[in-house]
């Protein structure tokens, strides 16, 4: 049976991952979304620096401060999990390493950032 596609149609859309393109723009997009983020948790501990642990804890309260940690913590360990990724893909070539290297990856971010929310939002709620 011949194939009607034109070579351009058979390569159409196909990658190496078959999303590369979709990767790279997310990690651009996280990167650019943490420099106000890197920013304000940068200015926030150099003010609080020397203070206490009620003074500290007074300030994770604020309902604003409490939101921009959270979405600080969220978006860097993403971020940070995309460019393992990348590092994984582009070094281990190993097929069943490269899988269990990605998953122990997912699950240590899943795991760090689950920790740190809850902890804010302990904080946050008098907990």
């Amino acid at each position: 049976m011949t194939d009607m596609k034109t070579p351009l149609a058979k390569v159409h859309g196909l990658g190496s991952a078959k999303e590369g393109t979709h990767h790279w723009w997310v990690q651009r997009v996280t990167a650019v979304a943490n420099i106000p983020l890197v920013i304000f948790m940068v200015v926030s501990f150099v003010g609080n620096a020397g203070k206490g642990h009620a003074e500290w804890v007074a300030w994770l309260k604020q309902p604003l401060v409490s939101v921009l940690v959270i979405l600080f913590v969220a978006n860097f360990v993403y971020h940070m999990r995309l460019g393992l990724q990348v590092i994984v893909e582009d070094y281990v070539h190993d097929k069943g390493t490269k899988i269990a290297t990605m998953l122990m990856i997912t699950f240590a971010c899943v795991l760090i950032a689950a920790l740190s929310i809850f902890s804010v939002l302990r904080i946050a709620f008098g907990g």
